[in-house]
């Protein structure tokens, strides 16, 4: 049976989920060059403080916002990592219809690491769904209730 829609959605999601950790990993690059330098603080801090609503602990809730999104940034890509492998072992899983079941469940997890609701875990939800439903076709031998006359016709 050929699973040309399950290879086809997998692939497509593996490489959006590469394209993914790149853009992220770019991210936490931006975010901590921005942490680092004194004078992108200093320009910010002054920038804030014209601003007569804003306090200056708030500025402080900033800096903590930056080092919590920096750490929650690294999570992510974590997770797409791993989102990534299990989408690689199920791709070899489903490729010659080897194990389609265990496939399908490495595809579901796969999707759940790669976000709930993102493009890529959807395209992972649909091909581990088609693993589980798609069944290999019937062959249409015919069965004999009664084999004792080596496939010839019994007598009335």
């Amino acid at each position: 049976m050929k699973r040309t829609a399950e290879k086809s959605l997998s692939i497509i999601s593996a490489v959006l989920s590469i394209i993914g950790i790149i853009i992220s990993i770019g991210l936490v690059a931006l975010f901590n060059f921005m942490k680092a330098d004194p004078l992108f603080w200093s320009d910010l801090e002054q920038e804030l403080l014209l601003d007569p609503t804003v306090k200056p602990g708030d500025i402080e809730i900033l800096n903590v916002f930056f080092d919590v999104f920096g750490g929650t940034l690294w999570f992510i890509i974590i997770a797409l990592i791993i989102s990534l492998i299990l989408t690689i072992v199920g791709i070899v899983n489903i490729w010659n219809n080897k194990n389609p079941k265990l496939a399908g469940i490495l595809f579901i997890i796969s999707g759940v690491l790669a976000g709930f609701i993102s493009i890529p875990s959807i395209l992972l939800y649909i091909a581990g769904i088609l693993c589980f439903t798609r069944k290999p076709p019937l062959t249409d031998k015919t069965q004999f209730a009664d084999d004792s006359y080596d496939g010839t016709m019994r007598p009335l």
